[in-house]
């Protein structure tokens, strides 16, 4: 080959791997059935991501709760992440076994506030979310996982899982500083008012909890530091959970936007490219964008 051609190749190659690089991720929002108003909050969650200008994102919706879930079925292996924002009725037999399959095999998972609430009794999904809440989960599920004296214990109690009391701004503490999604974040955050989940409790296997925030039994909660960012590894795939965002007004939050941005990148490719944003919350001020 002359040099004029080998040099033509080379131009070629480096096209195809800057397109390579240049392309967005693929994402999927899993929304139809939720205990919170996924009608409201899924619109937020898809722009978002697309603001980002790192992902392209579609929208599964299921059938209203009650009806006929025979043909529900997304095609999970053609995403890079699957974002769920579902709580209701349970999928068919053949939906769940590919969404085991596909997160095992390597693909990326985020578990949006409510869903943590879906499927008590799969087994399978318990796993990959690591740890949930409501829908008489108990001790039977799995621990509560506590942050005390420095340290993560499992706590085997009997209880239920899942509550939190009434709306109000809370501290996260990151608890993970070297993970790729928490990596250069402040120690301490301020979020907006927001539901603030206690008592998860689960098979909590290979988790990894990134931040947590006290829940003062003043204000309904257990007197813990509770986990509300925490990834899961599930197989080869990767699961962020993020507990944070009640309705559309607390995705406003830039503590919520930037936690739930960077989980989903890490989800899809296992690391994280965003910076952190200049209006990041500090310590003592929470942050919005309107």
């Amino acid at each position: 080959m002359s040099r004029k051609h080998w040099f033509f190749v080379l131009g070629i190659w480096a096209v195809l791997a800057a397109v390579a690089v240049a392309a967005p991720q693929k994402a999927l929002i899993i929304d139809g059935q939720n205990g919170h108003n996924w009608k409201e909050t899924t619109p937020v969650l898809k722009k978002l991501l697309e603001e980002t200008g790192l992902f392209t994102v579609d929208v599964a919706t299921s059938p209203p709760k009650g009806e006929d879930m025979s043909g529900f079925k997304p095609d999970f292996a053609a995403y890079d992440v699957v974002i769920s924002n579902y709580q209701g009725d349970s999928w068919p037999e053949e939906t769940q076994q590919a969404l085991v399959d596909y997160v095992k095999g390597g693909g990326g998972l985020v578990i949006y506030h409510f869903a943590c609430a879906a499927f008590p009794n799969w087994k399978e999904y318990n796993e990959m979310s690591g740890l949930g809440g409501w829908g008489r989960r108990n001790e039977k599920h799995g621990p509560y996982v506590r942050w005390r004296d420095g340290k993560f214990v499992r706590d085997t109690s009997p209880g239920r899982g899942g509550g939190h009391g009434p709306m109000q701004p809370f501290q996260l503490v990151i608890r993970e500083p070297n993970h790729p999604i928490t990596e250069g974040l402040p120690e301490k955050f301020m979020h907006v008012n927001d539901e603030l989940y206690g008592w998860l409790r689960g098979p909590a296997k290979n988790l990894t909890v990134l931040a947590t925030a006290f829940a003062p039994k003043d204000k309904g909660g257990a007197g813990e530091h509770e986990p509300l960012l925490f990834t899961v590894e599930y197989g080869t795939g990767r699961v962020f959970q993020n507990a944070l965002g009640h309705t559309a007004k607390e995705l406003k939050s830039v503590a919520f936007i930037a936690t739930f941005r960077r989980g989903v990148e890490w989800a899809a490719t296992g690391k994280v490219t965003q910076k952190v944003p200049d209006d990041f919350p500090t310590a003592e001020k929470a942050s919005v964008r309107e």
